[in-house]
């Protein structure tokens, strides 16, 4: 079961495509964050997700919000992903211990061993204000993220 609103949101600590550790923490009090989670890199739906996002970036990464895009990938891959994809935010592993952070958030598939598509928007103090989770295949609206970012 996934987190629902309201509930404090998990506290993470992960690798993102360059090696550099990214925790949810670090946005406290500075920025609200779109914290999304996606199966594997070089997908089909994933990559059409991630790079939408990409190009309504200012959207998503402003002085106001910070995304971080979430896979059981390795950080290795993540990196050639996000050159291959020319990505400039965030791309987190949870790799090792592997589906850790997904599992907090409850979007773990323990039978297919990856994440499900699972969206937080997450407010200045940690708390989630906005949630929408989506089976393997289906793809998300970002516009539903930006109405969500609107509301905070």
């Amino acid at each position: 079961m996934a987190i629902e609103v309201g509930a404090k949101a998990p506290e993470f600590e992960l690798k993102n495509q360059h090696g550099e550790t990214v925790r949810l923490s670090d946005f406290r009090g500075e920025k609200n964050v779109v914290l999304l989670f996606y199966p594997f890199a070089f997908t089909g739906v994933c990559t059409g997700e991630l790079c939408a996002l990409r190009d309504e970036l200012p959207k998503f990464v402003n002085d106001d919000v910070q995304l971080l895009a979430v896979s059981n990938d390795s950080p290795f891959s993540l990196r050639v992903f996000a050159e291959q994809e020319g990505l400039e935010y965030p791309l987190l592993s949870d790799f090792w211990p592997h589906g850790e952070a997904s599992r907090a958030y409850g979007v773990f598939d323990e039978e297919k061993g990856c994440a499900v598509r699972g969206t937080f928007v997450i407010d200045k103090e940690g708390v989630v204000r906005w949630t929408v989770v989506n089976g393997l295949p289906d793809a998300r609206d970002l516009n539903d993220y930006v109405k969500a970012l609107e509301t905070l």
